[in-house]
């Protein structure tokens, strides 16, 4: 450990006597493979290496304000620190129970009034500015640079525009941040186009480097373009007028915006900028970096806090069958709705748009069809909690009045929606609503939204988010690849953290058959594979997307669902590569469940179930059936005993999954 400490102590090196600081330093990670090396010059810059590979070239960072003076340039460096933080982070509601913080950290303090932290891990490196300011302050601009040598290929999440018009930024910062991937060198990125993070950078030796922000809680969030080098950060600017608009009357949408991108107070943390390293695919799908470096909780009661599954009304269109009343948005249908929940035991029902009056943007008025307290009343008497969405604009509203209301009628959560920016004062109504709805004990699933920062690790009860061209899709869109996007997003859009894809359906097609089809939804690929994305996906609170009536003639499949944990002891990840294959085992108790994913190709894989330790094993398996290349629905389930040496060779038809729960003997 003391020469691991050693080795990343800082090195400084003086370059010669000028009115600047002039420094050269370098920080090691914990194991020796990641190194940063910051270069403090007339401006600064930083790189990443990991052993004898560039992840990151030379790359400028700074922040202008207002006033015109900088953090980053011209600056001089009044006081170095280092230290190790070696630490262990219980996680709440989080894919594994404890987390290492083990890295090497400097801190550079300028006279300026601004300090500049680095931490080095052995899976990457982030680096954040911090404010020492005494007074409000605007950040004109962030100079956020990521630079490669040669020309990487670069797994890119376009934003994504129904219109299909992107002739300015502007239009880019208003959108549903539900996006595909291109997997292209970064030489053809398309000018007019913004990107999302996480983005993914394909490096020598078959290494990756994965760009993200984490502790976002006051800043508007990072978009990436391309520049000369590699990528540089784009922000969108403080609004300056917002009307009333959009879906139902529902969003905010911005008329015109500031010079400037944030407003601050005065002493503040600025976002982290992380640069997740991989020397496997399957490291990916497993990366704690953005919860690691998150803001910690303040609060040590979480017994309320209760993930689980949601019985969905939505994405099957109310859609029930052999039933004696008129299916639709009515206690009659929502009373089955519960009646299913309960007999399965999954713990919420969602009352999706519709349940309060459309146009009205008002969250107390509830349309006649309703009688929400009856129906609050009688889930209360089948174990079942309600949550109700909202449409952000009214949630907006009187955020406090709404979260004391319901909590007070007996309603568990609300998931909200279409707030489709990520504006300083849309990130800030993120922290604004979980801060209130965790008062009134009331879960928040934030849908239509931005991909995670780690304000699940600050505020446990943002129990989940969308930010991802989830199962919804295939409602509507004709020509879309779900089957290799699922294969694509455990090494990407996951490593921000969970998301609300809403996965279960239980009518399956192969690649020729799917349609897309709006109150009888299908999805791509083999039933199993609609098992597996239980296990493969991580989503504390996860949805049932289908109809009750379509669950009750799929009983075995239901009876496994319901099974699954939505929040776990421990993850591994065993394989994978990105766009083609992924498994995932994750621990709950005494059980493990294993998920494998394929692309569309048929595919025999290699488990190693090391993990398992001494001991006998069965499992309870479902894999996809003989004729599953050509009957998606096509599954066969069966125990068998876990092998003495702990392989296990699996088969996954095109478009395919595999999934089993393993127990003790």
């Amino acid at each position: 450990m003391k020469s691991h400490l050693l080795s990343a102590l800082l090195i400084f090196a003086a370059i010669g006597s000028t009115a600047f600081a002039q420094k050269d330093c370098t920080l090691n990670s914990p194991d020796g493979k990641v190194k940063v090396t910051v270069s403090i010059h007339n401006n600064i810059q930083y790189s990443v290496a990991h052993e004898n590979d560039i992840m990151v070239a030379p790359s400028t960072i700074s922040m202008t304000l207002g006033d015109g003076k900088t953090f980053g340039k011209n600056s001089h460096l009044k006081k170095q620190t280092v230290r190790e933080i070696n630490e262990t982070i219980p996680a709440v509601i989080y894919k594994k129970r404890q987390i290492s913080n083990h890295c090497n950290e400097a801190v550079f303090e300028f006279k300026e009034n601004f300090n500049l932290v680095f931490r080095v891990y052995n899976d990457g490196a982030a680096y954040r500015f911090v404010s020492t300011l005494n007074k409000p302050f605007v950040i004109q601009s962030e100079e956020a640079s990521f630079n490669f040598p040669e020309n990487p290929n670069a797994f890119i999440p376009y934003v994504r525009l129904e219109s299909g018009i992107y002739d300015s930024f502007e239009s880019q910062f208003y959108n549903s941040f539900e996006n595909v991937y291109v997997h292209i060198p970064l030489s053809e990125w398309n000018v007019k186009r913004l990107a999302f993070t996480p983005l993914l950078v394909e490096r020598a030796n078959g290494k990756k480097v994965g760009i993200a922000e984490a502790d976002l809680l006051n800043y508007p969030g990072m978009y990436l373009h391309k520049a000369e080098k590699g990528l540089k950060g784009v922000f969108a600017p403080y609004p300056k007028k917002i009307t009333q608009g959009g879906h139902n009357m529902l969003q905010g949408e911005v008329q015109s915006r500031e010079s400037f991108i944030a407003k601050q107070e005065g002493k503040c943390n600025f976002p982290w900028r992380a640069i997740i390293v991989s020397t496997q695919d399957a490291e990916l799908a497993n990366n704690d970096m953005v919860y690691r470096l998150a803001t910690p909780t303040s609060r040590d009661d979480f017994s309320w806090i209760k993930p689980g599954k949601v019985a969905w009304d939505w994405w099957n269109d109310w859609n029930l069958y052999n039933v004696d009343f008129n299916a639709g948005i009515n206690n009659e249908t929502y009373k089955y709705y519960i009646d299913f929940a309960s007999d399965n035991n999954i713990q919420y029902v969602i009352l999706d748009e519709g349940w309060s009056v459309n146009g009205a943007a008002d969250l107390l008025q509830i349309v006649p069809e309703i009688d929400l307290k009856e129906l609050i009343e009688y889930a209360g008497q089948k174990n079942v909690g309600l949550i109700l969405w909202a449409g952000y604009y009214a949630f907006n509203k009187d955020i406090e009045g709404i979260c004391k209301h319901y909590s007070e009628m007996g309603i568990k959560g609300f998931k909200v929606d279409f707030m489709d920016r990520d504006d300083q004062p849309m990130v800030q109504f993120h922290a604004e609503a979980a801060r209130i709805a965790a008062k009134y004990h009331l879960l928040i699933n934030f849908h239509g939204t931005y991909k995670p920062t780690g304000l699940q690790r600050t505020f446990p009860n943002a129990i989940n988010y969308e930010g991802v061209f989830g199962l919804e899709q295939l409602k509507w869109t004709e020509s879309v690849d779900q089957v290799t996007y699922d294969v694509t997003i455990p090494f990407i859009r996951m490593m921000a953290g969970p998301f609300d894809y809403t996965q279960g359906a239980m009518r399956n097609a192969i690649k020729i058959n799917y349609r897309p089809v709006f109150s009888e939804a299908m999805s791509q690929g083999t039933r199993c594979r609609q098992l597996a994305e239980y296990i493969i996906f991580e989503s504390p609170l996860n949805m049932l997307c289908d109809s009750p009536s379509n669950y009750k003639n799929e009983q075995e499949c239901v009876d496994f669902i319901a099974t699954v944990p939505t929040i776990w002891d421990n993850t591994i990840a065993l394989n994978g590569k990105v766009s083609e294959y992924v498994s995932i085992a994750r621990q709950k108790g005494n059980c493990w469940y294993v998920g494998s994913l394929t692309n569309w190709d048929s595919r025999s894989l290699e488990l190693d179930l090391s993990f398992l330790g001494e001991g006998d094993f069965s499992a309870e398996v479902f894999k996809d059936g003989i004729n599953a290349n050509r009957a998606a629905r096509d599954y066969k389930k069966e125990t068998i005993s876990i092998p003495a040496n702990r392989k296990l060779t699996i088969d996954m038809a095109s478009g395919g999954g595999f999934v089993m729960k393993i127990m003790p003997k």
